[in-house]
């Protein structure tokens, strides 16, 4: 063999960083002491280390989800929402951290604007970041660690830079086209400024860093995020949406403060499956499987069980995307939805044909998810989001601050439930889970990626209790995603017998090219006897289990 070959060779082993001509098994992680599960390798690496210099479950989930902001900024930022569910002393907490539309906005503006809907990129969308109240509130209320000591990892990470991982580096370059594409006079320039410094996205495995990240994230440590609201980085956040015609203002970000909630449930099986209430979109899945409940499927790869599951999912939906918003404006609660007499009646509607879905009457009345738990029972189900990829575009100059465009799920029809007010909550597409077993924790669970995610909490929550998969298959399970009408996204991997005889029930079934599309899930489940913590991570990004 020629020197030349020989260096191609290496070159191919070493730079080849998206083959993977074969299927690999990955078992389920098992510890007793820690475990922290999450979309990249890094920021789960990040959370055990919080684990082991004495902090708890809650402190290495601030310090996992603080650290994404960093390692992966294509699904979330500083600039985003977040929402926690957290096991503790023997109660299950929920915690909103959705911001609301600016005071200063509403939809007669934006189509004074000339916009019929709300764009997805610009400061239209943006409404106001919750994700680091929620992290100085989940500090203040249940940490150990002070938050300085919990941001440290993301803050070096920012600071000395890490290397880009495959699936964050592929997105990473969709979003810069895109961007690139989408582009009206200097919008986005600190967005190119900050993540495409050499005029164009990182490579995989090329080091990027981000200083103004790291000072923005040291800011919000050591003012408990006091500064993101009411000091120094308000103003600038204020200034540059003022200046570039956005709606944000300091008012607006001193008035936001996260807000803790009492987690909605349906029971399951002898299992109770938990969400935070609307705004989030959790209620779809428990209603889904409120419907689900009454069946019974001898096994996990049958056309029956994947017809049903979609009918279910179609019915939800339509109820959650007429009736869920801020809960100050719902006209319909969040127990009339879900209902034993209204579930019911929405089950009679599932036959053997796919059906063209209608919302009912209910009686009157681009994501990253974390799963954390410590030797001490404390577990801690946490997902935070910019909405789309790295969300609106906007980066506040000099700061690492990508904005959410959260409010491109407002409608500008004053008669929709969701329409877009002043100071109110949008529907909320990312939701954490948790599971409990008479009235004692299991664990947390979740499964990011937009309207995926019910329908991916309903598939790995059934393929644990009815077909008693381990975390790991249960997330590595053949997904569908139900699209709209009559249209199901299947993955390769689902059998070629089902995917025809769902096409004989009606269903316009499409075959995904890659998983992109099914979202990305962690699993933490405890067992109650032994304490000792079981973890499953997704094959679909690159996921971990970090365990002590």
């Amino acid at each position: 063999m020629d020197q030349q070959t020989i260096e191609k060779t290496e070159e191919q082993l070493l730079f080849n960083h998206q083959r993977y001509p074969y299927a690999s098994q990955r078992s389920a992680m098992y510890s007793k002491r820690g475990m922290v599960a999450t979309s990249q390798p890094l920021a789960a690496q990040a959370g055990l280390d919080i684990l082991k210099k004495g902090g708890n479950a809650i402190d290495a989930a601030i310090a996992t989800a603080a650290c994404l902001t960093v390692v992966e900024p294509t699904s979330n930022g500083i600039g985003g929402d977040a929402f926690a569910l957290v096991w503790t002393k023997g109660k299950l907490h929920g915690l909103n951290s959705s911001g609301p539309a600016p005071q200063g906005i509403s939809a007669d503006a934006l189509r004074e604007r000339g916009y019929e809907k709300i764009p997805k990129f610009g400061w239209e969308p943006v409404t106001v970041p919750g994700a680091p109240a929620a992290w100085a509130e989940l500090s203040r209320r249940f940490g150990k660690l002070p938050l300085t000591e919990a941001l440290k990892p993301a803050i070096a990470y920012a600071e000395e830079g890490y290397p880009v991982s495959p699936v964050l580096g592929n997105y990473w370059n969709k979003a810069y086209h895109a961007y690139k594409k989408a582009q009206k006079h200097n919008e986005f320039q600190s967005w190119f400024d900050t993540f495409a410094p050499n005029g164009r996205a990182p490579e995989i495995g090329e080091v990027w860093r981000s200083p103004g990240h790291a000072a923005t994230l040291r800011e919000i440590a050591e003012t408990e995020a006091e500064s993101f609201y009411r000091g120094e980085l308000a103003n600038q956040i204020s200034a540059a949406s003022e200046a570039e015609g956005g709606f944000l203002r300091k008012e607006d970000l001193a008035a936001f403060y996260p807000e803790w909630v009492e987690p909605i449930k349906a029971d399951y099986k002898g299992y109770e499956v938990w969400e935070i209430p609307p705004n989030g979109q959790g209620i779809v899945a428990l209603m889904a499987l409120n419907l689900l409940k009454e069946y019974d499927f001898p096994e996990i790869e049958s056309a029956e069980r994947y017809h049903k599951q979609i009918e279910a999912i179609k019915l939800s939906f339509m109820d959650a995307k007429k009736y869920v918003t801020d809960t100050t404006h719902m006209k319909v609660t969040a127990d009339a939805l879900l209902s034993e007499e209204y579930a019911e009646e929405r089950r009679q509607l599932i036959g053997e044909e796919a059906l063209l879905p209608e919302p009912g009457t209910p009686p009157k009345g681009g994501t990253v998810y974390l799963a954390a738990a410590d030797e001490e029972g404390n577990m801690v189900s946490f997902i935070q989001s910019n909405y789309m990829g790295f969300g609106s575009g906007i980066v506040v100059p000099d700061t690492g601050i990508s904005l959410q465009n959260r409010g491109h799920d407002f409608s500008l029809d004053e008669d929709h439930h969701n329409c877009l007010c002043p100071g109110k909550r949008t529907y909320h597409t990312i939701i954490p889970g948790f599971l409990t077993k008479d009235g004692k924790p299991v664990g947390p669970f979740g499964v990011m990626g937009g309207y995926m995610q019910p329908q991916g909490h309903v598939q790995v929550i059934m393929n644990t209790i009815d077909f008693g998969l381990n975390p790991q298959s249960a997330l590595d399970a053949p997904r569908w995603q139900w699209m709209e009408g009559k249209e199901v996204l299947v993955e390769r991997s689902v059998p070629q017998h089902i995917a025809e005889e769902l096409v004989r029930k009606g269903h316009d079934v499409k075959v995904a090219a890659d998983g992109g599309a099914f979202g990305r899930g962690q699993i933490i489940w405890r067992n109650s006897e032994t304490g000792v913590l079981t973890g499953g991570t997704e094959g679909r990004t690159d996921g971990a289990v970090a365990a002590w």
